[in-house]
């Protein structure tokens, strides 16, 4: 394998690990996405939460400072 398989195999790997304290996969996506449609779905949202006033931030529970770091994520990162 070349080292961008690697590389995607580790991230696919980190995110099938990804669990609750109950063992429970957490998603922030919808189920049933396939791996493009979840990268899509990640980057539209990540966009979208960039654009979001203080009262919107404020409704969804999220500061403007977490809301920022959220954003600026790759679209690849979980």
């Amino acid at each position: 394998m070349n080292g961008l398989s690697d590389v995607r195999l580790l991230l696919r790997s980190q995110e099938l690990q990804a669990c609750d304290a109950q063992g429970r996969r957490v998603r922030s996506a919808p189920e049933g996405l396939g791996f493009w449609n979840l990268m899509w779905h990640r980057l539209t949202t990540r966009r979208a939460l960039l654009e979001l006033d203080a009262d919107q931030l404020r409704d969804i529970g999220v500061s403007a400072s977490e809301a920022r770091v959220e954003g600026l994520k790759p679209f690849w990162k979980e």
